[in-house]
């Protein structure tokens, strides 16, 4: 089955690493600057790239500062069929002084209905060339109305795609509670209280919502937990994953590689428990420091997998 990732609003990721911590209203030295392309739809298929998983990539990119992005497609070998605007695409910065990281998102390029249309084009092209899992993450630019995401979710399952959905606010909103929903669907803890409009803190909370989503339609809800771990809900059953992980190094990009492990499972077929035991080990890949692999090593990401602490939980 294809893959195809949607990321609508991508950013260049600029990290800073300062020596002392931040102080505000005063002169701050960084001691590195790394630039990476980034955005999360971007980075599930970068985290399928190195699995061996090939996918198309799409969304839209300012054609002014575009090459640092063309450069990771090349690398990773995926299919580039992003819609390039006049303009740049946005910066997305990271302070990170010790264990703190501080981010300040900037704005991304206002999306106009040509390149809106563009972008239809290329998911009608990709969901007619045969059987394909779309994701579609991240936030939506200006331009974009709070529905565009399940606009996009309804025509790609009329065709007979499948998509998994990985956004927050009020794009997450209208999705969950269009009539036709996204297939599978990865929000955190935090963003479905947001959406709930009150405070999930248990999983006898979060049972009842899980219970309505996949009646609603829904096929697999995994909800991510921080450190505790994550839940996963399906027709099968419903699980909780933990992965031990020996030293913590950072949080970013966990997510993501959360997603790109739902990904590849639902790739291979596999039932619940083989979803929750790979995206777990891919998240673990990514935060542990003692982990110095990559997703390319196979053996290693099974051994983990394996390793994922399982529970079933009630419902």
């Amino acid at each position: 089955m294809r893959i195809a990732t949607v990321t609508i609003n991508p950013a260049i990721d600029m990290t800073i690493g300062l020596d002392e911590p931040l102080a505000r209203g005063s002169v701050n030295l960084a001691r590195s600057v790394t630039e990476a392309a980034g955005g999360k739809g971007i980075n599930v298929a970068s985290f399928l790239a190195d699995w061996g998983l090939p996918s198309s990539v799409t969304g839209l990119l300012g054609s002014d500062n575009v090459r640092i992005f063309e450069a990771l497609f090349q690398s990773k070998g995926l299919d580039d069929r992003f819609v390039r605007v006049p303009g740049k695409t946005r910066t997305n910065v990271k302070i990170v002084d010790g264990d703190e990281t501080t981010d300040v998102n900037l704005p991304g390029l206002r999306a106009d209905e040509a390149a809106l249309h563009g972008l239809k084009s290329v998911l009608s092209d990709l969901a007619g060339s045969g059987p394909c899992i779309f994701c579609l993450s991240g936030s939506i630019p200006g331009g974009c109305g709070t529905e565009f995401y399940a606009e996009l979710i309804a025509e790609l399952r009329e065709s007979g795609s499948r998509v998994m959905l990985d956004t927050s606010g009020a794009a997450l909103k209208a999705a969950l509670e269009a009539p036709v929903k996204p297939l599978y669907a990865k929000p955190n803890l935090d963003e479905l209280s947001v959406w709930t409009g009150r405070p999930i803190q248990a999983e006898s909370d979060l049972v009842p919502v899980a219970q309505a989503l996949l009646a609603g339609g829904m096929e697999l809800l995994v909800v991510s937990m921080g450190g505790d771990g994550a839940a996963f809900f399906s027709g099968e059953g419903a699980l909780h994953a933990r992965s031990r992980v020996n030293r913590l190094s950072s949080t970013v990009g966990a997510g993501d590689s959360m997603v790109a492990g739902v990904v590849a499972a639902l790739e291979e077929n596999g039932d619940l428990e083989r979803i929750a035991r790979l995206s777990t080990a891919f998240a673990a890949a990514r935060v542990d420091a003692d982990f110095t692999g990559t997703l390319r090593d196979h053996g290693a990401i099974e051994t983990m997998a394996s390793s994922v602490e399982l529970r079933t939980i009630k419902r």
